[in-house]
């Protein structure tokens, strides 16, 4: 069973992927890419990411409870064996 999820953008979305999972929500519209995810914490992240409107990455953050809860997901279950977070592609 893998222990790292990857974190990725497709147009308009975040793409969350862990253990043949895929998990999509919507992004801001300016999103172009994530570059790093600087901390993970049971389904809170930290990354840095990359907008049309300035020329360096931002911090951003993004809460993945209230979604998998909306997605009728056991949190503690599917959060629990992951270990990490990489940029998908980076």
């Amino acid at each position: 069973m893998p222990e790292e999820a990857t974190l990725s953008n497709e147009k308009n979305y975040t793409v969350f992927q862990f253990n043949g999972h895929i998990i999509r929500f919507t992004a801001p519209y300016s999103l172009e890419y994530y570059t790093e995810v600087k901390e993970w914490d049971k389904g809170y992240l930290v990354v840095m990411a990359k907008y049309k409107q300035n020329k360096e990455p931002e911090e951003e953050y993004i809460d993945l409870v209230p979604i998998l809860q909306n997605l009728y997901f056991d949190t503690d279950k599917f959060l629990k064996p992951i270990k990490g977070v990489k940029i998908a592609n980076g």
